[in-house]
């Protein structure tokens, strides 16, 4: 759509007040003094604007100008700090004019302000990540602070260049940027324009909202403008998906598709050799697959060796971050990267063991929309096998875990960079079967309250890695003590009598088994001639590794999708002999719900004696819609209703 109206012409002037007047802004300041303040919001942004001028190279050169007014104590405090963050290999930052507009009239202006520049605070990655901040001064609720910045460069640093060639896109030429029109403050008024060259074809689509958008020809180049009113915080759910999924964004690219960031991304690996072997590593290779009994066996020894052996910390530059991977020799070198330096050093491997290997990108934690804009947060390795299919495999999310690519990561889009070609593609729901926690108790309820009995947990895949963390984070001397706490924390007056366990650390060879021998004096509350009491099993044992029964179910509808950590099934029976008894005052009813999303099952049975508590949950999806909620609170509800319903027998 091409407009050129008065409209525009308007938004152009305002945009470049500086070179006018501050007209514009005693008339912003003035209307938000006669609109007040919400007493719910901190700071109110007046007008946020971005510009954006692309070269023919892909160098952008950003200017920004915010108006923010201090509507509380709390927002007055968020305003005296300005803090802007940078990568110095691939972008650079000024912070060029500070203006504060006291509430009495008077203006304080910092023309040329004073800059600290520092390292930003870092963990588990040290790239030598930056940080600019200006000591604005004090700021009172009712004061507004403008701030004028301007940024060349990217995001991402790759590899090092003479001078601006640093700040120029890894895919030369072309531009892309993700555009959040939300936050955690009500914004009056947000615009976004990009100026590209007239060559090149700017995609762009507006999520989860409405902007309006201009596209004006210029001599040489092409403006597109976006603006946006009224921007209003936005609503969060518990469990709720990034807010980036449903909130208002803008993404725009002048990539083609998906096909060419994907071949892109192989041939910049390839032509830098990011994967290049040397007898060290071919030597490490051949020793762990000594013994390998097939394929598959071969590329888990080989995932789970870069899972367990690199250790997750960026430690080294090397030449250069961003989307060309640093060099496998490097890692085996360090011991240590990140995910891409694991997922690196994985390919390196696996083409030193004769298989046909590739990076990927993915976005752990949010969706990645169709606009080929850069939304990857984390690099995985795909493998070709010999049923002609790619096959993900992650070593950054699986160390001591039985899978080989993370089903934390289902649901997930992904974009292989291989040879012939790949279009953005989602990671499939794995089968909660694949995720079962089995938990079988057997027991003997004594006249005095008393419990005696032993309880077995049986766990694969996710729940699997749960259940391990018990092992997996502490010092051996401790694992015994950690079994035993899980019992203790929901009856601390229980003596354990027996704890074993299969070796944690051999977690290829078998999944987690723990087996606990108990003696609970007072498990039942003696009341006159009856006993009361809610089964081990259903009383909380092990139930952090059950994370949908954390699910807060007072909430009766959702507006937003939501997830859980993965697919799960969850099967409990526990038998419990008994004392004679004249009575069965109360045994809940049972419960039985479905859905495709998730099902549950769940009651009691008595066989003479014995009372048989059984229950199977099924949880289908890491993420869910909004209208499968009702079927994930039913499962989540009927099994903390049990906890909640004792049973009652009379002697």
């Amino acid at each position: 759509m091409i407009r050129r109206n008065n409209l525009i012409i308007l938004w152009l002037v305002f945009l470049t007040w500086p070179a006018f007047s501050q007209d514009p802004v005693r008339d912003l300041l003035k209307k938000a003094e006669a609109s007040g303040g919400s007493s719910n919001n901190n700071l109110l942004v007046l007008f946020d604007s971005t510009q954006v001028d692309m070269q023919e190279s892909g160098l952008t050169y950003v200017v920004n100008r915010s108006l923010k007014k201090a509507l509380t104590g709390k927002g007055a405090l968020d305003l005296c700090v300005f803090t802007t963050g940078y990568d110095p290999q691939s972008a650079y930052v000024e912070i060029r004019k500070v203006v504060v507009y006291k509430k009495d009239g008077r203006v304080i202006e910092q023309a040329t302000p004073r800059v600290m520049d520092y390292p930003a605070p870092a963990r588990a990655i040290y790239w030598g990540a930056r940080e600019k901040m200006v000591d604005v001064g004090r700021v009172d609720p009712g004061d507004a602070v403008e701030v004028i910045t301007f940024r060349k460069g990217f995001t991402y640093a790759l590899l090092g260049g003479e001078e601006d060639d640093k700040y120029i896109p890894p895919m030369r030429g072309h531009f892309y940027d993700i555009v959040e029109f939300f936050g955690p403050d009500p914004v009056w008024k947000k615009v976004y324009q990009v100026r590209i060259p007239r060559d090149k074809q700017l995609q762009y689509e507006f999520y989860n909202g409405a902007a309006q958008v201009s596209c004006w020809i210029e001599k040489e180049k092409v403006l597109y403008t976006f603006t946006a009113n009224d921007l209003q915080p936005m609503p969060t759910e518990p469990r709720m998906v990034a807010l980036s999924d449903v909130a208002p964004k803008l993404l725009l690219s002048t990539s083609p598709d998906w096909h060419a960031k994907s071949t892109w991304f192989f041939s910049v690996n390839e032509d830098f050799g990011s994967f290049d072997s040397t007898p060290e590593i071919k030597q490490k290779v051949s020793d762990i697959l000594k013994g390998a009994r097939n394929e598959m066996d071969s590329v888990s020894r080989l995932t789970h060796w870069c899972a367990d052996e690199i250790r997750y910390s960026g430690i080294s530059m090397g030449c250069g971050e961003g989307f060309t991977l640093h060099k496998g020799e490097m890692t085996f070198t360090d011991r240590c990267g990140v995910c891409k330096d694991k997922a690196g050093m994985l390919i390196t491997m696996l083409r030193a063991a004769g298989f046909k290997s590739y990076p990927a990108m993915t976005m752990a934690g949010s969706r990645i929309d169709y606009i080929p804009a850069d939304q990857f947060n984390h690099c995985v390795t795909v493998v070709k096998l010999s049923d002609g299919r790619y096959h993900l495999l992650d070593p950054t999310w699986v160390p001591f875990l039985r899978e080989l690519w993370s089903s934390a990561e289902q649901q997930q889009q992904y974009l292989m960079g291989i040879p012939e070609g790949a279009d953005l593609e989602t990671t499939p729901v794995s089968d909660p079967a694949n995720h079962y926690l089995k938990i079988d108790g057997t027991a003997a309820l004594l006249a005095d309250g008393t419990l005696n009995g032993q309880i077995t947990v049986i766990a694969e895949g996710q729940s699997d890695g749960a259940v391990r963390g018990l092992f997996r984070y502490s010092q051996k001397a401790a694992w015994y003590q950690n079994v035993e706490k899980e019992l203790l924390r929901v009856f601390p007056q229980a003596q354990v009598t027996k704890v074993d366990y299969n070796n944690p650390e051999n977690y290829l060879d078998s999944n987690i088994r723990i087996t606990i021998g108990y003696s609970i004096p007072d498990f039942a509350i003696v009341s006159g001639s009856n006993l009361v009491f809610v089964p081990l099993t259903v009383a909380g044992i092990f139930k952090s590794f059950q994370g949908h029964l954390y699910f807060d179910t007072g909430l009766k509808e959702r507006k937003y999708p939501f997830r859980d950590r993965c697919s799960r099934k969850v099967e409990i029976h526990e038998s419990i002999t008994l004392p004679a008894f004249k009575n069965l005052v109360r045994i809940p009813a049972a419960t039985t719900t479905s859905g495709d999303a998730a099902s549950y099952t769940g009651g009691y049975v008595l066989k003479g004696q014995t009372l048989q508590f059984y229950e199977t949950s099924i949880l289908g999806r890491r993420i869910y819609q909004p209208e499968e909620w009702p079927a994930f609170r039913e499962v989540v509800e009927a099994r903390n209703n049990y906890s909640e319903k004792p049973v009652i027998i009379e002697l």
